[in-house]
């Protein structure tokens, strides 16, 4: 019997677009309109300047800890810009920037990182799923939500978020594997930060990128600078178009940088270099598409201003916002909520219990 080579019928791009000094490959540049840019610069201004006043806030005490989003807006804003209301947002837990673009307001994230279950409230009608702290599980229930909207046939597509990290978890690959099978309509969007936490990239995996894994599934896998908002538009726009029309999910690598801490409790200086956190610094998304933007006649210096007044303004508006609302919650009777539809009568005993030694403190 002859040993012969096996063919693999798909390989893996890499696609750049916008580079660290904001010059743009014009044979790859995308149609964008001139309110679409903007709508992307300030979407990414304003993800970046509330993840900065949200450390100040850590810092200070007014909430809790939080995993910081810098230097991973272009992964996110390029490709959550793609999805329509009626599609579906898996997050994981570093998502802040994309889940206000879908319409998270700055107020519930406040609520959520001081503990309020409040800030955790989702609207009826808007298909998101609410972040995932366990490390990939959000991949098997973006599957499903894919199996189900093929199943009924119809033209949601779901978008799935997770780190390099979550690609040496089981469920990573039981997902990839159960979508590729099924031809799920579901866009696996990997941000590759560097870091799991402590544990480096070459640690993580021994292949040469993580893009090539789809390859093992059948599916279509592309890296991405993912520094550059328009690769990652691109990437993204090119990966609903074919879930949307049938042609299953593919796995798209945007290869970023975690520039802070993994959360505030933690201090990555234990683990890696100055150096390194300098040289991506150098490749921050924002300068680039600043001057990319500039370069197009698209954002002029006054309107740069007046965007970074408006962000802020908006920002500090929603942390007063949410610490006027804090005061009037914090019912420890909530704790009895949402978990039954029917209280059990011990259970009931318990409320009725606590409700009893609530009033006696209140009423000295």
């Amino acid at each position: 019997m002859p040993r012969i080579q096996i063919s693999i019928p798909n390989t893996v791009d890499y696609l750049s677009i916008l580079d660290e000094s904001g010059e743009v490959d014009s044979s790859l540049e995308p149609e964008i309109s001139e309110e679409q840019y903007l709508n992307l610069y300030k979407a990414m201004l304003l993800g970046r300047r509330f993840d900065e006043r949200m450390l100040d806030l850590q810092r200070q005490g007014r909430i809790g800890t939080f995993p910081p989003v810098k230097g991973q807006e272009a992964a996110q804003i390029g490709s959550v810009f793609q999805l329509k209301p009626s599609d579906w947002f898996v997050p994981s837990f570093r998502e802040t920037s994309a889940e206000i673009v879908r319409g998270r307001s700055l107020e519930s994230v406040l609520l959520y990182y001081n503990g309020y279950n409040e800030g955790t409230k989702l609207e009826p009608n808007q298909n998101d799923m609410p972040l995932a702290i366990p490390v990939s599980t959000q991949v098997i229930h973006a599957t499903g939500i894919g199996f189900a909207a093929k199943y009924r046939k119809t033209d949601e597509v779901v978008m799935c978020y997770f780190g390099d990290g979550a690609t040496s978890e089981g469920d990573f690959h039981e997902g990839l594997n159960c979508a590729a099978v099924y031809q799920t309509p579901v866009i696996f969007v990997c941000q590759n930060n560097q870091w799991a936490i402590s544990i480096p990239l070459r640690q993580q995996t021994r292949s040469e990128t993580i893009a090539q894994k789809a390859l093992a599934y059948g599916m279509p896998g592309i890296q991405v600078d993912g520094n550059d908002v328009l690769a990652v538009y691109v990437a993204a726009q090119e990966a609903v178009q074919r879930a949307r029309s049938g042609g299953g999910p593919t796995l798209i690598e945007c290869v970023t940088y975690r520039v802070m801490m993994h959360t505030t409790a933690d201090d990555p200086k234990r683990y890696r270099k100055d150096d390194e956190v300098e040289i991506w610094r150098k490749k921050d998304p924002i300068s680039r598409f600043e001057k990319y933007l500039h370069n197009k006649k698209v954002l002029t210096s006054s309107l740069q201003k007046d965007l970074e007044a408006e962000v802020l303004e908006k920002i500090q508006t929603a942390v007063g916002n949410a610490e006027e609302q804090m005061k009037k919650l914090g019912d420890p009777l909530d704790m009895f909520s949402h978990l039954y539809q029917v209280l059990p009568s011990h259970i009931q005993l318990q409320k009725q219990e606590l409700k009893r030694r609530l009033e006696v403190e209140e009423g000295g």
